[in-house]
Order: structure tokens, then C-alpha cells, then sequence
């Protein structure tokens, strides 16, 4: 059987103009700043509007450890949005932005696929509606105003040699992750080490996703440590007199995009932290303003759920107030069989053995789930080569360690392939079963909250941390940012820091090789092993086969 791609399917799609698909949540038009006729922003003044209004359910969709073979936890979240409005609820769905420097990486777009996805696909998976090119350029202006505050005389008395606030660029390119800026001459300032980042991985996208408003925003980007002085105080944004500036830069991506699913659904599309180096949640201005408007609400956190789902719970719960009332763990047997030791290219063979002992990632995941009272069902995400026999196992297994696996189909028939999952995520959710609690209290060191999501999430033995990061933690503690939580920084391939290690590993070591202070966020970031805050490209990137056609439309974006 022949399957037409998702970017054919995507532009095969009968939408509906924008302020259609507002009217079914009750926003107005006059609350839409539309982009064309098919993705609009929301007003900052409806969503004012819609304070006092009681709460939808919230729905977390995660999944085990990617693997090369695929899970498609945005495709389940937007096929289990459509499966809710088809059974006849009042829901819509929240995703992260995609980036740039992963469309033309190796990851390809991030808009779902087959017949769950949101659209307009290629838009999405561009420029959208400017929020990252916003932050990019928000965040670079800090930079140029702390260079010319230095070179303008240095009030602050900066030490330039502990400057601590890089450069931002949305693309995977390795060549820019260290540098010497301020070659010259005496013109162009005074040379230093710097670099780059990419754009999800800058604070300033961190603060957008988790600010309430924009009186919220401009007090977190204030509170940006950008470098040190040589009694080592910190230096702050709102030092060099730049929050101001960067909050009008930022004033339109603060606001909620909506746009809509194949099945003419709600979709809030808004900011894109990535998982691995950062918090891995799309905003919390979206996810609450859906909640408002929706019964339910189903939203994803980035990569498996050592990750994203213990960052969603541990950092954006925490700091946002949210309580979920029940989590999807994504999975599909051939990821399930990739981590059994099958290789990738014997994946379509049926192989129950090697799948039940890939299982042992799925119900490490599911271990984990629990430790924060959340109930928890497993989604089996269907590939056409699936046999009987291993969705049975896979049901099997979930049932022997407590939990409740159901196969989905919505690749294949949109939200008829979700109606099982959806019915029974109504059903938990309306019971009040979830019990939701973080991980650790805030008053726990920061030292203590790496350990306890390495051994308890990771099942590491140990964390390996330098004395003189220990210090710093303790520096950190004594200047009144104790409370706040950790953001793990580690591939997203494993449990250990070793992306090769697949599977339920144990006994390993988690090695912190540094800790940076997000003090406007309000996060401390814990960097280990080999992670990188700026991506390189593959060897043969997607961007090589990204063209346009004898049509003038896009080929090879997914």
C-alpha cells in the first residue's frame, strides 16, 4: 500500500480561516493579530480577560528515549486532541516552536505527521510568526549593549574575562561555538573569548516560556546574570539598562500563536526550549490561556520522560502552578525492539523477545511517572509493520508493572485512531486520581536535587562533580538562589550520559561538567557529560535535500 507523505497530506488539508477556529475557543476576532489566513496571535488584552475562569484538565504527552527509529509524541498529542473533540470535548493542544538549526540538522520538522498534524506544516517549521528570530534578536542586543558598555568607559567595572552571556544564532553550527570576538584594534572594543548558542537553548527563551505577562517578562530579563565584576558580584541586565529594550523586542512573541490541526482543531504553537539543554516546554502564557478556554488540554515535553517530562513537572509545574491530571507515555515497538538490541535496519521483522526486553526502557518510564502521583497510560504509537503478537506484548508488559497500554492509530486514520486512548484519558482524568507532587522541595540544596533526579530519575550510583562546582553551588546558595529548581542539561538518547547505552541501564555515573546560574529564569542548569549548548550538523544534513519545486513549493522539509 502506498502512503502519501505527511507534507502532502498537510497540503492536501481543507482549513479553516483563523477566526473560525478562535470562535470555537470564544476568542473574538478583534483579539487576532492574524498572519496571513491561517495562524494568528493572541491579544495580551483577552488574555487578561480570562482571569478568574476555572481551569480545563491538563494532559502531559511524553515518551520513552528517542531512538533513531521514532516515537512521534507530537503526532500522539495532536492525534489525541483531535481523538477528545471527536468523542466530544472541548479540547485543543500546546507544542513547542520547532528550530530552525534541527529542520535543516538531522531531526527534520516538528509539526507531527500523517493525519495528526498541525498546520500550515511548512510555515511552522520556518519562520512562523518571527517569536524565535525575536528572541534571537533580543538576545544579541543584550550582547551588544554589554560590549558597549565596556567600551564605553565600563561603570559597572565588568571583569571582561568573566562575562558570562554568549551569543544566540536559531542554526546548528559548530564553528561558532567558541570564538574571539573584538579583533581589530582599539575601534572595535576589547578582544575575549566568546561564542555561540543556539536560540532555544538562550535564557531568553527560557523566561519567555515561563513569564506570566509582560511586566513578568521585563522583571526576569532584568534579572539575566550577564557577567561578573572582580569582587565576583554579578552584573545584571537591568545593570546595563537593557531589559527595557529587549521586553519591546519581545512584546508581540510573548503572545500565543493559534493555528489548527488537519481536523480544524485549536492548536496553541509557542515558544521551543529544547529538552536536552534546556527546560523543554512550550509557554506557560499558552498552556494557561488554553486551560481557560478548553476543557482539556493535551501538551508535550520535549524527548523521553527522564527529561522532558521531569522538567515539565519539576520546573514549569512547579513555577507555574499547574497540577496535570494524567500523562501519555508514547512508544512504538520498533523503538522498543531498537532498544532490545535490534538493529535499524531489521526493525520490520517480528521479534517479541527482543521487544519485551526493550520493555525495560517503557517501564523505567513508567516507574518514574509514578514517583510524581501522576497516572500514567502508555500510547502505542502504530507503524504498519507491528504484528498481533507484539502489541499484545507490549500490552502484556504494561499490565504486569501497573499501567494500562493502548495501540493508536492516528497516523493512519487521524482521530478515529484515538478514540480508545481518548475515552480512557477522560475517564482518569474526571476519577481525580492524580495525587501530582515534585520530584524534591525547593528547599533542598542544589547539590542534593542533581543527585536526587540522578538517582532516582537516571538510577545513576553517583554523581561525579569538581570541588570547585560544588563551591559554586554553594556560592550560588548563599546568595538567595537555593530554592531554586535544576534543569539537567544530558542526551536525550539515554538514561546515562552515554547516548549508546540503551535500554534500563543502572549503576552508571552522572559527571556534571559545569553548572551555569539562569537567575531570570530561575533555574540552575546542570551540564553533563559531552552535552553541547550549540549543535553541529550531521554529516549529511536534512538542508541537502530541502528545495523548491518547478511549482515554487517546498520539497524535503519532512
Amino acid at each position: 500500500m502506498t502512503y502519501k507523505s505527511d507534507i502532502e497530506i498537510a497540503r492536501a488539508a481543507v482549513k479553516k480561516p483563523i477566526a473560525e477556529i478562535g470562535a470555537k475557543l470564544g476568542i473574538d476576532n478583534s483579539h487576532l493579530l492574524p498572519f496571513g489566513h491561517d495562524k494568528a496571535k493572541i491579544s495580551e488584552e483577552f488574555i487578561k480577560s480570562l482571569e478568574g475562569k476555572k481551569d480545563g484538565k491538563l494532559i502531559l504527552v511524553t515518551a520513552i528515549n528517542p531512538t533513531p527509529a521514532g516515537e512521534g509524541k507530537t503526532t500522539t498529542t495532536v492525534g489525541l486532541g483531535d481523538g477528545l473533540n471527536k468523542i466530544g470535548k472541548n479540547a485543543t493542544i500546546c507544542i513547542r516552536e520547532p528550530s530552525l538549526g534541527p529542520c535543516f540538522g538531522m531531526k527534520g520538522g516538528a509539526a507531527g505527521g500523517g493525519y495528526a498534524q498541525v498546520v500550515p506544516m511548512e510555515d511552522i517549521n520556518l519562520h512562523f510568526t518571527g517569536d524565535f528570530h525575536a528572541i534571537t534578536s533580543a538576545h544579541n542586543l543584550l550582547s551588544a549593549m554589554l560590549d558597549n558598555h565596556v567600551y564605553w568607559g565600563n561603570e559597572e567595572q565588568i571583569d571582561i574575562r568573566r562575562i558570562t552571556w554568549r551569543r544566540v544564532i536559531d542554526m546548528n553550527d559548530r564553528a561558532l561555538r567558541s570564538i574571539v570576538a573584538s579583533l581589530g584594534g582599539v575601534a572595535n572594543g576589547y578582544p575575549r573569548e566568546a561564542g555561540f548558542d543556539i536560540t532555544v537553548a538562550s535564557e531568553i527563551m527560557a523566561i519567555l516560556c515561563l513569564a506570566n505577562d509582560l511586566e513578568d517578562l521585563q522583571k526576569r530579563l532584568g534579572g539575566i546574570i550577564v557577567a561578573y565584576r572582580r569582587d565576583k558580584t554579578p552584573v545584571y541586565c537591568r545593570d546595563i539598562k537593557a531589559d527595557g529594550a529587549m521586553t519591546v523586542l519581545l512584546q508581540q512573541a510573548m503572545q500565543p500563536n493559534l493555528v489548527q490541526t488537519l481536523e480544524n482543531n485549536p492548536a496553541f504553537i509557542h515558544g521551543g526550549p529544547f529538552a536536552n539543554i534546556a527546560h523543554g516546554c512550550n509557554s506557560v502564557i499558552a498552556t494557561k490561556t488554553a486551560l481557560k478556554l478548553a476543557d482539556y488540554v493535551v501538551t508535550e515535553a520535549g524527548f523521553g520522560a527522564d527529561l522532558g517530562a521531569e522538567k515539565f513537572f519539576d520546573i514549569k509545574c512547579r513555577k507555574a502552578g499547574l497540577e496535570p491530571s494524567a500523562v501519555v507515555i508514547v512508544a512504538t515497538i520498533r523503538a522498543l525492539k531498537m532498544n532490545g538490541g535490534v538493529a535499524k535496519d531489521a526493525l520490520g521483522n517480528e521479534d517479541v523477545d527482543a521487544l519485551v526486553r526493550g520493555c525495560a526502557n517503557l517501564g523505567r518510564h513508567i516507574e518514574n511517572i509514578q514517583k510524581f502521583g501522576v497516572p500514567a497510560v502508555v500510547a502505542i504509537n502504530h507503524f504498519v509493520s507491528d504484528t498481533d503478537a507484539e502489541v499484545q506484548a507490549i500490552k502484556d508488559y504494561a499490565r504486569s508493572v501497573g499501567a494500562e497500554a493502548i495501540l493508536c492509530q492516528h497516523w493512519e486514520k487521524g482521530s478515529e485512531g484515538t478514540i480508545e486512548l481518548a475515552n480512557r484519558i477522560v475517564e482518569i482524568a474526571e476519577s481525580g486520581e492524580s495525587n501530582f507532587k515534585p520530584l524534591y522541595e525547593d528547599d533542598l540544596p542544589l547539590l542534593g536535587k542533581i543527585e536526587k533526579i540522578a538517582k532516582d530519575i537516571y538510577r545513576a550510583d553517583k554523581v561525579v562533580i569538581d570541588k570547585k562546582i560544588e563551591n559554586q553551588l554553594r556560592e550560588w546558595e548563599a546568595a538567595g538562589y537555593g530554592n531554586l529548581p535544576v534543569c539537567m542539561a544530558k542526551t536525550q538518547y539515554s538514561f546515562s550520559t552515554d547516548p549508546n547505552l540503551r535500554g534500563a541501564p543502572t549503576g552508571h555515573a552522572i559527571p556534571v561538567r559545569e553548572v551555569r546560574l539562569s537567575a531570570g529564569a530561575g533555574f540552575v542548569v546542570a551540564v553533563c557529560g559531552d552535552i553541547m549548548t550549540m549543535p553541529g550538523l550531521p554529516r549529511k544534513p536534512s538542508a541537502e535535500a530541502i528545495h523548491l519545486d518547478a511549482n515554487g513549493e517546498i520539497q524535503g522539509l519532512f
